[in-house]
Parts: C-alpha cells; sequence; structure tokens
C-alpha cells in the first residue's frame, strides 16, 4: 500500500515546533511527511539538536528517518530561538493555508499542526482566533474541538468562550451539531462502530433536578432524548465531577464537556504528554500538538516531542481508515 502524504506544519518558527518536526524526521515510520516551512528555519533547528536533516522536493516521499520533504514557505525575517517576530504573521498564516488547500486537493492525507503563538498573529495584523476557526471557514464545515491522549476522548460543545458567556452558547442546536459530528468521527475516524458518548451536564450536579439551573432540563435532556430515538448511543447529562472516575470510562467511547474547562484540565492531568488535539468535521484529518509554543525552551533541545509523535500517528491512523472505510 502506498504510504499516506501527510502535511507538516511547525507553526512559530521562533518556538519549538521547527525543533519537534525535525526530531519527528528522524523516527522510522510508515508515513510521509511534507513541511510547510522556511528551510532556514528547519536548517537552524537541526543545527541547534545536531541532528541530521535531509530535505527533499516537494513532490517526492519522505518516509525515511532523517527526511523530510519541502514546501518551501519563506519567513519575513529569519527567527532568533524564542523571539517571535510579528513579520513572520503571514508565513505562519500562509503555511497552515497551503497545507490545507493541499489536503482539500487530495494532495495530501491531513495536516499535523505544531503549536501557533496567537498573540504574535494578531500583532502582526493579522485576525486570528484559532487554527480550528481558519480551518473550519477554509473548509466551509461546522467542526468540533475534540482532545484525546490514551485515556480518553473529549470533545467540547464550546471553545475559547468567557465563563460569563457558556450558558447561552450552549443551545439545541450547537449541542446538536456536536454530538453528530463527534458520533460521525468516532465511527468513521476511530473505526468505532457503534460509539458510547458520555454527555456532561452545565451545572453543578448536572443541575440537581432544576434546583441548581434548568440548562439539563430544559436544554440538554431532551436534545439527548431526540438523538437516542435517531439511533446514538448517549449517556447523560452527567455530573462533570464524577463523570471520569475511571471505571464510568471504560465504558465511553468519548465525553463531551459543555465547555473549556469542565473537561480538558482531567484530560491533560490524566497524560498531557501524549495528547492532541483533533479538529473533527474537516474533510481530512487534522490533529495537532497539545501544548503552547514554548518559546523559553526553544532551541536548547529540552522540549518533550511526544506531543507530536503521538499527533503524526493519529493523523496516519485516521487517514488510513478514511481510505479503507469499514
Amino acid at each position: 500500500m502506498t504510504p499516506v502524504r501527510l502535511a507538516l506544519v511547525p507553526g512559530e518558527p521562533a518556538g519549538v515546533g521547527p525543533e519537534l518536526c525535525v526530531r519527528l524526521a528522524q523516527r522510522s515510520r510508515e508515513y510521509s511527511l511534507t513541511a510547510f516551512a522556511d528551510p532556514r528555519t528547519l536548517r537552524a533547528a537541526a543545527d541547534a539538536l545536531s541532528l541530521p536533516l535531509r530535505l527533499l522536493g516537494a513532490d517526492e516521499s519522505a518516509t525515511r528517518p532523517g527526511e523530510l520533504a519541502l514546501v518551501d514557505i519563506p519567513n519575513a525575517s529569519v527567527p532568533d530561538f524564542g523571539r517571535p517576530d510579528p513579520h513572520n504573521a503571514g508565513a505562519v498564516i500562509r503555511a497552515l493555508r497551503d497545507a490545507a488547500d493541499g489536503c482539500l486537493h487530495g494532495r495530501y492525507a491531513g495536516v499535523v499542526t505544531g503549536p501557533v503563538h496567537k498573540a504574535v498573529i494578531n500583532e502582526g495584523g493579522i485576525a486570528y482566533t484559532g487554527t480550528t476557526e481558519l480551518l473550519a471557514e477554509q473548509a466551509g464545515r461546522d467542526v468540533v474541538m475534540m482532545l484525546a491522549n490514551d485515556i480518553v476522548r473529549v470533545a467540547l460543545v464550546t471553545t475559547h468562550l468567557p465563563l460569563r458567556e457558556v450558558a447561552d452558547a450552549v443551545t439545541p442546536e450547537a449541542l446538536g451539531r456536536t454530538l453528530r459530528i463527534t458520533h460521525e468521527a468516532l465511527r468513521r475516524d476511530f473505526g468505532i462502530a457503534d460509539p458510547v458518548i458520555a454527555v456532561l451536564g452545565l451545572n453543578p450536579h448536572a443541575g440537581e433536578a432544576g434546583h441548581l439551573g434548568r440548562e439539563e432540563l430544559d436544554v440538554i435532556e431532551p436534545l439527548l432524548a431526540t438523538l437516542r430515538d435517531g439511533g446514538m448511543r448517549l449517556v447523560g447529562p452527567l455530573p462533570a465531577d464524577t463523570a471520569f472516575l475511571p471505571i464510568k470510562l471504560r465504558g465511553f467511547d468519548a465525553v463531551v464537556a459543555m465547555y473549556h474547562d469542565q473537561g480538558l484540565p482531567v484530560l491533560k492531568y490524566s497524560g498531557f504528554e501524549s495528547a492532541v488535539n483533533l479538529t473533527l468535521g474537516l474533510p481530512y484529518p487534522r490533529v495537532a500538538v497539545d501544548h503552547g509554543t514554548a518559546l523559553e525552551l526553544a532551541g536548547l533541545g529540552t522540549a518533550d516531542p511526544s506531543s507530536l509523535f503521538a499527533a503524526a500517528d493519529a493523523c496516519a491512523r485516521i487517514a488510513l481508515n478514511r481510505r479503507t472505510p469499514a
């Protein structure tokens, strides 16, 4: 079988992304990697790590240790480790868009993304809320953010919202969209024929039968009943403080949380190093690292590459699942 071709975007060039990509290139793998980056940045990272790096043409297959195919996305300035330059914001966004465009046109089977510095991109004059939102707009798709490790998968109804706005954002439409996209992704991307999804309540103790809030009674429970009638296996709404007990997690294929800090602290505590960030609902798999740019570690060779390794492996598995659906 022909190896799947993955696009690889290092992210912020002054952060740890480029050196993590160099470390990823050293691994034996059954998929091909094409980096969308400035070759000067990748070579500087390889030199800092004293690791070999052979850059191939964009159309070549890079599967051997030490190799990356390259689509040259030049930075406006050569970055210093740990010192991001807003002038490079355009190159960061172009790399993301060009890699995604390659996936949309079938040249790549998925995209793996490193950490991006949101503030620096905005300082560079580009309005940017996040890569998830950028890729969703480019593809014209509704998407769901899921973070996953070997212990649990957590999908989010709302993402980067102030807590004061969350209750109004948990609507039947938003919850239904999240559950449908998550259900389909579990079947198509993870090969789970009949997934079981745990759904958290919004309020403490899932509202205590309306005594601690009515969102469970008025929004969540009616929507879950409708989707169950359509054949989905949904458990909840569950109190968030006990839903993540190991004995309960063994019965779920994913957990849907109402807001960012309801579900993600548990996931990160249970296995931050191996956690990845998936964008469900795109026409191609996108998997990202679950950490930031770590500017203070850039160039030192001490940054942990585990999350990028896990992201690339997960993206390849999903791409293969989509290539040969059950």
